[in-house]
């Protein structure tokens, strides 16, 4: 009876081995190492035995299912992993081509601002342009309506009364004759082309008269009776008036700006004037000073010992240069 042998199961020296880490897929899979794998497949594969051969499978028959085996196993795991990467490769792609589609939309949103900022310098300087050529002709106009105020004269304080208003021709002549009868005795032109209230309609609130604007037939005659004005105090009858040049509104309003600034230089012994069109001048250190501005002046008066301090007055006004 021939010995037979028992067929020795061949070592598995890799059992106690400790099982290798998990490789993570691009999507976070996990798939178990290979020596794990040829474990569980060297485990669950039928015993192969070398002896007499009657075993159902010998040993190369079983390596070589097993090799087979780990093949397919390996041939699916790599097609899985081709599609990922595929999809993955898509996906990558398909955003190279969204940055550089947002790469050429900054670049054109880039040029635009660059463009608008452009645009607006160029407004900014127009509108620069607009505002001289404005303040230029606003100016121009208001010279020129000086200039036509020319030959007249703003009476200020007049009774406004119907008995004064119906003949204000004969009452400037009267204030003529009361107050510089030089004139007449000249053989002056004293003659008027019209005078009228200002403004034209009476306005209940006001409790001042309105001005009398007398425009004269002759500008030497205008001339000798402001001067005589600035002399001393006109009267009607005996109640105090006023007479100035007649001048632009806005001209009449930067010489109100004045006001405070000019009686304290009178108190002060300035012999202040406000010449055209709103120009404060004084006399001081025997010198004569000139101001276009009242921020000039207050600057002119801190820089003076002997006027710091007097002209602190903070007032706004629109002065013409």
């Amino acid at each position: 009876m021939a010995n037979s042998t028992e067929p020795q199961k061949p070592q598995n020296t890799k059992k106690n081995k400790k099982k290798g880490a998990t490789l993570d897929t691009f999507y976070g899979a996990k798939i178990q190492n290979t020596e794990q794998t040829e474990d569980n497949i060297k485990e669950n594969a039928p015993k192969p035995s070398k002896g007499n051969g009657n075993s159902p499978q010998t040993y190369e028959e079983f390596e070589s299912e097993m090799t087979k085996k780990m093949e397919a196993f390996w041939e699916e795991k790599l097609e899985i992993m081709q599609k990922k990467f595929t999809h993955l490769q898509n996906q990558f792609d398909q955003t190279v081509k969204e940055n550089q589609a947002l790469k050429a939309r900054i670049r054109q949103l880039e040029d635009n601002d660059r463009v608008k900022e452009q645009e607006s310098i160029k407004q900014s300087q127009n509108t620069k342009k607009l505002e001289e050529n404005i303040k230029y002709l606003t100016d121009k106009v208001i010279d020129l309506e000086n200039r036509g105020r020319r030959d007249n004269l703003r009476i200020i304080g007049l009774p406004d009364k119907p008995e004064i208003n119906t003949k204000l021709d004969m009452v400037i002549q009267d204030i003529i004759k009361e107050n510089c009868p030089k004139i007449l005795e000249q053989g002056g032109n004293t003659a008027t082309d019209r005078a009228h209230r200002t403004p034209s309609t009476l306005n209940p609130q006001k409790t001042t008269p309105r001005n009398v604007i007398a425009k004269f037939q002759s500008y030497q005659t205008k001339e000798k009776i402001l001067q005589e004005a600035r002399k001393r105090q006109f009267r009607y009858k005996g109640m105090p008036i006023r007479v100035t040049q007649d001048l632009a509104s806005s001209t009449l309003n930067d010489r109100k700006a004045w006001n405070m600034i000019f009686r304290k230089a009178r108190e002060l012994g300035l012999q202040p004037r406000i010449s055209y069109p709103a120009k404060l001048t004084i006399y001081f250190q025997g010198k004569v000073w000139a101001f276009n501005k009242i921020e000039d002046f207050q600057l002119f008066a801190k820089k003076r010992p002997e006027l710091c301090g007097k002209f602190d007055t903070k007032i706004k006004s629109r002065n013409t240069e």
